[in-house]
């Protein structure tokens, strides 16, 4: 498996259900020293998660987009999208309770955009607040 591509297109995000599925694909993203990104059924809801210590310590994430980042977390929570338990950086994310595989995939691909410095899919998705 070839690392996702930046952007990454939703419908590439991948599906790690399963303790087996997430070992590899967790693998597969730090053997190519790339960030961790994949969505999880979770009964009838998705999970979203992204890990940087896969990608190596050259890869820096800034402030002001893990500002962003636990922003757009904090409004998801607010707006009842997520649950409470999520995990907001500055290294791991993740999300619980998303209601479809395509919104997964969305918060998923805009996460993945913003881990690599691009916000506009994340305010896309997540809009800020005025």
């Amino acid at each position: 498996m070839e690392p996702l591509p930046v952007p990454c297109p939703a419908h590439l995000i991948p599906v790690a259900s399963g303790t087996g599925a997430f070992h590899k694909a967790y693998r597969q993203a730090m053997a190519h020293g790339a960030v961790f990104v994949a969505i999880e059924a979770d009964g009838p809801r998705w999970t979203v998660k992204a890990d940087t210590l896969t990608a190596g310590s050259g890869h820096v994430v800034d402030d002001t987009v893990n500002d962003a980042i636990r922003a757009a977390i904090v409004r998801l929570v607010h707006n009842r999208e997520v649950g409470t338990d999520a995990y907001t950086g500055p290294v791991y994310f993740m999300m619980h309770g998303v209601l479809s595989e395509e919104r997964a995939r969305e918060l998923a691909a805009a996460l993945h955009a913003a881990l690599h410095g691009d916000l506009e899919p994340l305010h896309r998705a997540v809009p800020p607040t005025s």
